[in-house]
Formats: C-alpha cells, structure tokens, sequence
C-alpha cells in the first residue's frame, strides 16, 4: 500500500523540463542585457547633450567674441579706460609686462564677448534641464531666459554706472598727494571685470528666490519675518564694499539691494500661490 501511494505521488508530480529551465535563464539574462545598454543610453545620451551644449555655447561666445575684437580699441579706450577718466585725472593707468597690452585686450574683448552672449548660454543651459520638468513647470517657467538676462544686465549697468565710479572717486581723492596713483593696468581689469561680474550677480537674488521658492525650500513668510536682519545686514555689506565713508554713498549701494529683497518677496509669495493652486 505504501508503495502504491508513493507511485501515484511521483505520477502527480510533474518533472522539470531540464530545456525549459534554459530557456527561461537565457530570457531572464537577454532582458537583463536589454536593460543594461537601454540605461547605458540614457547615461550617454546625457553626456552627447552636454557636449552638444558646450559646443554650441563654445561657438557662440568666439562668434561674438570675434565680433567685439572689432571694436577693440573703443572697448578698451571707451568702456574700459572711460570710468578712470571720467572719475579723477589723478589715477594713471600703467603697463608693468611687455605682454599686459596683449593680455589686457584679449581680457576685454572675451569679456564683452561673454556679456552680450550670456542670453544664449543661459538659453542652452535652460534647454538641458527643461525636458526633465513636467509641462506645466516648462510653461511657468517660459520666460526665464528673459528674467534671468535682465536681472544679469542690471547688475551690469549697476556696477558700471553708480558703484564703479563712486569707488574710483574715492581711491582718487584719499591719502597725501606726495604719492602718485600709478595703477598697474592688470590690476585694474582684475577690479573692473570682478566689480561688474559682482554686481550680475547679485543681482540674481530675485531668479535664486524664484528657484528655491519653486522647490519649496523659500517662502515669503520666512522672509517677511526675517525682513529686518536682512536689512541690517545688507546695509552692513553696502558699508563693506563701499570705500567711502559717506553715509549717501553707501545708501546709494545699499537701497537696491533692499529692493531686490523686497521683490524677493513679491517673487516668492506669486511662487508659492501658485503651487498651493496645483496641489489642491
């Protein structure tokens, strides 16, 4: 009896198909294979956009840069020398290296290159991360390139028009006149390109508001109730970078500042009432 009931169990139970199994194990490693090169390719295809963006923004900023060459001269002896000009007589530009000419042209010329090219590479580094957000973040976000570049060249004409004077008139005028201000020429393109690329800068507080509300990490209450310390500091920093000691001077710098802040806010408040909307 016992016997019976163990033939008729080996009966009901089916045998494995030794070919099937391999089958089965080639299928699972074919699909795995596939996977692979298909995560491979999203991996280089990133790489090949990257490099097609810095190409692009590579030949962009040599075309523009090869047209500001052009006017060279006028950048260097308008734009460049004119503020000194303009500010005190009193302040000499002098070349200390028989290659400073060479290198303070080229400086210049990349420089106003980089300027008037910033919309477009703005614009590519905005075309790698668009396909990554959701269509309602790209139509939200359609006119970025736009704020982005007005932001940039406000600081420009900011640092240019009111901060660099004032500063020039002032290293004019201190100390005794025993002593000659000869400015080394490197160390002047070294001032007016960190003083204009400062002021672009920080001029962004309004798109970096915009950003960081966006992603949840900013809201305005955080900033209305921080309002007063930012003030204090931001007339702190004013006082810092500005070399005079006149209180007129510093509010000069100080006031935009306080009103990039205060549109900070504005920003940030439209940012988050909008993603309240799409989450209820």
């Amino acid at each position: 009896m016992p016997e019976e009931i163990e033939s008729t169990t080996s009966r009901q139970l089916p045998e494995s198909d030794p070919k099937s199994t391999a089958i089965s194990k080639v299928s699972e490693t074919s699909e795995a294979s596939e996977a692979e090169p298909e995560n491979e390719m999203n991996f280089i295809g990133h790489l090949e956009e990257i490099r097609s963006r810095l190409i692009q923004t590579g030949i962009a900023l040599l075309i523009v840069t090869a047209l500001c060459a052009t006017y060279a001269d006028f950048l260097v002896n308008e734009i460049l020398i004119g503020p000194l000009k303009r500010s005190s007589e009193g302040l000499v530009l002098q070349n200390l290296v028989p290659y400073g000419q060479v290198s303070l042209y080229f400086q210049v010329v990349f420089f106003a290159g980089f300027i008037l090219s910033f919309p477009f590479i703005a614009w590519q580094i905005w075309q790698f991360v668009a396909p990554g957000l959701h269509e309602h973040e790209r139509k939200a976000s359609r006119f970025s390139i736009l704020f982005i570049s007005l932001c940039f060249f406000s600081g420009i004409a900011f640092g240019y028009f009111v901060f660099l004077p004032i500063s020039l008139q002032f290293f004019a005028g201190f100390g005794t006149s025993l002593i000659k201000n000869n400015i080394s020429v490197q160390d002047y393109v070294s001032f007016f390109i960190g003083t204009l690329l400062t002021a672009g800068l920080v001029f962004e507080l309004p798109f970096i508001s915009y950003i960081l509300s966006k992603i949840g990490l900013l809201t305005p209450a955080f900033m209305r109730f921080y309002r007063k310390h930012a003030i204090v500091f931001l007339l702190i920093v004013a006082a810092l970078v500005t070399p005079s000691t006149d209180l007129v001077t510093q509010l000069i710098i100080g006031l935009p500042m306080i009103l990039l802040y205060e549109l900070s806010i504005l920003i940030s408040a439209r940012v988050n009432r909008n993603n309240a909307a799409l989450k209820s």
